[in-house]
């Protein structure tokens, strides 16, 4: 009997508060099913925080979620992005075009641009990483052929017209919204706050529910600037959540302890892990730490994860890598 097909998810939206609609729009991932738009008024237009991933049918699912609430994107007056990554910034270059307005992100966007504008050796790159972290060639290769030619998920690779830096507002009728650096999840990762009302658009840095990934290779310590991005969040005491997938939830302090204890967990299984059965590749480490056997849907998210943890406890001095490849940690004495 073939397994039950997946439901397909279409673009929806919904009024959050006055001056405030969310745009769920679908992903073609399983296990994420969708992402979160937020709208808000400004002026006689609405401010864009994200935008969704551009796949075919894409901006048909945004204007459908958009027409729901009595919005257009030739409305959208701003594009701000919390980070480049395709399910938040994907769609930019469309929107952009079609309402003649400006785009805002961080500027530690080359993650995302960089690979934009080479794809093939972005690639390359991933190839590398995983075989350097220990994936065995046949596994790699069957990856490496389900992944050429499919969409980065990115309409076009558009610069931002505005650096989001910590001083910069967003002016809305809510009022302005800050920017608060919160790298981690991605290096160009910002959340935006508006202190009056104690509203958080908080992109990937806080969820609907507790789920971590950390783009690896391009800062020093992703997972420790995630932690110390919890910190920064958790000094603003905010009131209310909007989420870049998930619902809205009122329990910042506690979905951030958390994201914490999660972390902290994983740390602790990766240590014992190399303590007891080192020395392991990052590769044979992932079924120690999560607990599952890797399968094609995991294997990308889990390892680059492990990776950046293993980073996080090399700069602490508790393990070390023999520099080979692929390569070998143990826990240090």
């Amino acid at each position: 009997m073939s397994a039950p097909a997946r439901k397909r998810e279409v673009g929806r939206g919904e009024r959050l508060l006055p001056g405030v609609w969310r745009l769920r729009l679908p992903l073609p991932w399983p296990g994420v099913p969708h992402c979160n738009a937020w709208a808000v008024a400004a002026g006689d237009g609405i401010v864009l925080f994200d935008t969704g991933m551009h796949e075919p049918g894409s901006m048909a699912h945004l204007e459908r979620a958009m027409d729901m609430v009595g919005l257009k994107v030739e409305l959208v007056r701003l594009v701000v992005c919390t980070h480049a990554h395709s399910d938040h910034y994907g769609q930019a270059a469309t929107i952009v075009r079609r309402a003649g307005c400006e785009l805002w992100l961080h500027p530690n966007h080359a993650h995302m641009t960089r690979a934009g504008g080479d794809p093939e050796t972005a690639f390359a790159r991933r190839l590398e990483v995983a075989r350097s972290a220990g994936v065995p060639e046949e596994p790699l290769r069957q990856w490496s052929q389900r992944r050429r030619g499919q969409s980065s998920g990115v309409a076009g690779i558009v610069a931002p017209d505005r650096d989001l830096l910590p001083g910069v507002q967003v002016q809305t009728d809510l009022g302005p919204w800050e920017v608060v650096e919160t790298p981690g999840h991605a290096p160009s990762h910002v959340c935006l706050w508006q202190p009056e009302r104690r509203l958080l658009i908080s992109g990937d840095h806080l969820l609907g529910r507790v789920s971590l990934y950390y783009d690896y290779g391009y800062t020093t310590d992703p997972a420790g600037e995630f932690l110390t991005s919890l910190d920064r969040v958790e000094a603003l005491d905010a009131r209310l959540c909007l989420a870049g997938h998930g619902r809205t939830f009122a329990d910042v302090a506690g979905h951030i302890a958390a994201n914490r204890d999660l972390v902290a967990q994983r740390l602790a299984s990766l240590e014992d892990a190399l303590r007891s059965d080192g020395p392991l590749t990052a590769y044979d480490a992932v079924p120690r730490v999560y607990g599952e056997a890797l399968t094609p849907m995991n294997t990308h998210w889990w390892l680059s994860e492990t990776l950046c943890y293993l980073r996080h406890l090399q700069v602490a001095g508790r393990v070390e890598g023999d520099g080979a490849s692929p390569e070998r940690w143990v826990a240090a004495a």
